[in-house]
């Protein structure tokens, strides 16, 4: 049986398609597309006329993947920027007509009980006690997990499209706009913060901003390397997020690993990733390709 999972995202629409037989798995093709889909309107909870347009481009390219692939069920599954749009079921219709594939909006709750089952997919246990984080366009997803289970979860609306829609940054960011980034989302973790004790705790970073953190240590081009699971030393996160963030637009489109759709986006999530660090302790950080998709994945072999 082959099955296609599309992740319509706030930033990009990602595609993943598995060959599956009984409880074994083989990926055969992963894919994306940039949508950007909260571009002018993610923080008036709008879709606009031009994220329709970019959606249903992606759609249709992903499409013709998936015929060529003569995939046998497809899902479908909407985030961030489509739950909180108020032109949701229009935009949801839209697609349906124009591209002929049925999407499912999930909620954030949903989102990080599918980003953990995805990690299970990538680790079999999670026997040590874990966070899970994955960074994306709309929100961001953290689950505590213990001996396997989760203790934990939620989903912030404080995703990466939201920060640069709302806090214009400079080119290169100043250190008052650094602090001005990190101080809203402190504020905004505060959920967080209550919930997760610091210490103790392996940091697994999924998809997104770890990817991306992955290839700029590895030097190698985004998508060429599939990382099921990669520790990434605390030293090798400092060294980029120093690089990284004292960065310019352009020093950034030039470097090794960086992937383009990501430019913008990266130097927020980094100041959020090295603020969780600081204040929940972490030693330990292990980067993950699987998440979302992957947690369909999961849920179709193992439910």
């Amino acid at each position: 049986m082959k099955l296609a999972v599309i992740d319509l995202g706030t930033n990009t629409c990602n595609l993943l398609i598995a060959k599956v037989k009984d409880k074994n798995y083989q990926l055969i093709y992963q894919g994306k597309v940039g949508v950007k889909l909260g571009k002018g309107g993610i923080n008036k909870q709008l879709l606009t006329p031009e994220a329709f347009v970019r959606a249903t481009n992606a759609l249709n390219e992903h499409r013709q993947t998936i015929e060529k692939y003569e995939v046998d069920k497809v899902f479908a599954i909407a985030t961030s920027a489509v739950r909180d749009a108020a032109n949701r079921k229009e935009f949801e219709t839209h697609l349906l007509r124009e591209t002929t594939i049925k999407l499912v909006t999930i909620s954030g709750d949903q989102e990080a009980q599918l980003i953990f089952e995805g990690v299970k997919l990538a680790f079999g246990k999670l026997e040590k006690q874990s966070l899970i984080m994955d960074i994306g366009g709309g929100s961001n997803e953290f689950i505590e997990t213990n001996n396997d289970q989760i203790v934990w979860k939620e989903s912030f609306p404080l995703g990466m499209a939201r920060i640069i829609e709302q806090i214009p940054l400079s080119d290169p960011i100043t250190t008052d706009e650094i602090s001005t980034v990190e101080k809203y989302f402190d504020q905004g973790l505060e959920l967080l913060w209550r919930n997760v004790q610091p210490g103790k705790l392996q940091l697994i970073g999924c998809s997104g901003a770890f990817d991306t953190i992955a290839d700029l240590i590895d030097q190698t081009s985004p998508g060429t390397k599939i990382r099921q699971q990669q520790a990434i030393s605390l030293n090798d996160f400092n060294r980029i997020a120093d690089q990284v963030i004292f960065s310019t637009k352009e020093q950034r489109e030039q470097m090794k690993g960086m992937d383009p759709l990501r430019v913008e986006m990266i130097v927020p999530a980094l100041i959020f990733i090295r603020l969780v660090i600081e204040k929940l302790e972490i030693e330990k950080i292990t980067q993950t390709d699987f998440a979302l998709r992957e947690g369909i994945l999961y849920k179709w072999i193992y439910d």
